[in-house]
């Protein structure tokens, strides 16, 4: 990678002529990023399971100038994974930056309780589907001898979440996927880093925020809980010029929750 010449924040910060693919993106952290990518001047595909609802996401940056393209798509399934990658190359023109967002969580409780079914399900879609992701679109950022790929972990990852063993198990997967693939890709310019937010307040995460006690330890420790807006200059940060240098790299995104030990 090259350093950059040019260090001013317009030109550090933008995404002009980049495009970017967003999975999860038809609400909460997804969306969040897909709009900021948006006004970054990037080309950006949102892709969900359901077609309806990202579709209205699509609709919205393109109504505000931006360039997007909604794609109904289920991560946990490599063939519609592949699908998805050539349809948005085919768009574009090309590929510059991925993040991986969509994710499940079908097991809340013991972890003892857990069955095979949850443990499979959860492992498609956090681990395997970041990967098959990762894996098909990466021909086309080599490509363009650069790149970002984008990991969403969890805070779960670092320090386990009560009643959230396998969530977790699969978010500190997904850490160390990151680590180990930004060790092989960085002499091919392409940089891979992770996400780990702390409690956001979307529909995946209502379990965790409808709890009065939780929410009471969230807003004593780190003043409120964090909503979906709080991830995206994160996210544009690491997809940017800005941050050509930063590679494996966990960034936590919790208000200081996890300061002094988990929750």
């Amino acid at each position: 990678m090259q350093p950059m010449t040019d260090t001013s924040p317009t030109s550090l910060f933008n995404l002009i002529n980049k495009v970017a693919l967003v999975t999860g993106g038809s609400r909460g952290i997804g969306e969040a990023i897909a709009r900021a990518y948006a006004k970054a001047g990037a080309s950006v595909v949102v892709a969900s399971r359901k077609i309806d609802s990202v579709q209205s996401v699509a609709d919205a940056i393109n109504a505000e100038g931006g360039r997007a393209l909604a794609i109904a798509c289920h991560t946990g399934d490599r063939a519609q994974v592949r699908a998805m990658i050539e349809r948005s190359v085919a768009a574009f023109g090309g590929l510059d930056i991925v993040v991986n967002n969509a994710a499940t969580n079908p097991q809340f409780g013991s972890l003892l309780n857990a069955t095979d079914e949850q443990w499979d399900k959860t492992f498609q879609v956090n681990v395997k589907g970041y990967f098959a992701v990762i894996q098909e679109a990466m021909p086309h950022l080599l490509k363009r001898g650069h790149g970002k790929v984008i990991n969403m972990a969890s805070v779960a990852g670092i320090t386990p979440g009560q009643m959230m063993g396998i969530y977790s198990a699969s978010k500190a997967a997904v850490i160390m996927m990151t680590q180990s693939l930004a060790q092989e890709l960085a002499s091919q310019n392409i940089q891979v880093n992770a996400i780990a937010p702390g409690v956001i307040e979307t529909k995946f995460s209502t379990a965790l925020w409808s709890n009065a006690h939780l929410t009471a330890t969230v807003n004593r420790k780190a003043g409120r809980l964090g909503q979906p807006d709080d991830l995206a200059g994160v996210a544009l940060f690491l997809a940017s010029d800005a941050s050509n240098y930063i590679n494996g790299t966990v960034i936590v995104v919790d208000g200081g929750l996890e300061v002094g030990g988990s929750f």
